[in-house]
């Protein structure tokens, strides 16, 4: 370890104990619900840290970082997958598993990608903990489209531009269980959209069928906080077309307002 880095461990070392942070202890036959962030282990909370150390089983997605399962080195790791288009396991069997490990008097620790209440279906999993008499806590993390904006230089909210953000799934885009997109539109607010890569163009289509002008300002991020990143910015009219030539792939998120308008000033990259 060079002298740099060996400072650098102690100073945070010593910012901890200033901090006072004394964490709860995740007893047997209680499963918390954890939010791993975006990416980039820095962006993990010191609850999710903390909980990570003590677990003695983990259950995470694929959205998490290998860097961060490594820290529940005391733990048996259970892969639930959740990925578009790869093997996951179902939600009724994650909820099983969690149950099951429980009343064996586990320390569950359940991780995933983002904040578990948002498009992470920690609500459901909560819900059937509950129902099940099994005690539960929620850890939040750091939510992936919020910090995904501030890691590639477009403001979540900027005077003048907005005063909302819309988060919504492009999950079932095109289906009968559609989002209303011309509401959307009509709103005149920024709208960040999760799992909504295979849908694309038709997510676009339909902001322009809803009013949104060809004109207005999207982007493409994939993989935000990690080494991994990649932006590509560019109009509603078009994003489809150059995310596609640029080979952008889920799992990513899709930013459609002028926030996006405001990177080029902020990073100097249009």
């Amino acid at each position: 370890m060079s002298g740099g880095t060996k400072e650098n461990g102690e100073r945070l070392e010593q910012a901890l104990a200033r901090l006072n942070f004394k964490p709860r202890s995740l007893e047997p036959g209680h499963v918390w619900l954890a939010g791993a962030g975006p990416g980039d282990p820095g962006c993990l909370t010191l609850e999710v840290l903390a909980a990570l150390a003590e677990a003695d089983a983990l259950v995470y997605d694929a959205l998490v970082s290998p860097d961060v399962v490594a820290v529940a080195e005391r733990a048996e790791l259970f892969y639930a997958g959740k990925r578009g288009g790869q093997p996951s396991m179902k939600q009724d069997d994650i909820t099983a598993l969690l149950v099951r490990l429980a009343r064996e008097g586990r320390r569950v620790v359940r991780l995933k990608g983002g904040d578990p209440y948002i498009f992470g279906r920690g609500g459901e999993e909560a819900l059937a903990l509950a129902r099940e008499n099994i005690p539960f806590r929620v850890l939040p993390g750091l939510t992936s489209s919020l910090s995904a904006l501030a890691a590639t230089g477009i403001p979540a909210t900027m005077r003048g531009i907005n005063k909302a953000v819309i988060l919504a799934t492009g999950h079932a885009a095109g289906t009968d269980d559609d989002l209303d997109w011309a509401a959307i539109a009509r709103t005149g607010q920024p709208v960040v959209v999760y799992m909504g890569m295979a849908n694309l163009p038709v997510i676009a289509t339909s902001l322009l069928d809803g009013g949104l002008a060809p004109s207005t300002p999207a982007a493409v991020i994939v993989a935000a906080t990690t080494p991994q990143e990649r932006i590509v910015v560019a109009t509603l009219a078009t994003i489809a077309e150059e995310a596609g030539a640029a080979g952008l792939t889920s799992p990513a998120l899709i930013v459609v307002g002028g926030i996006v308008a405001m990177r080029a000033a902020l990073v100097g990259e249009a």
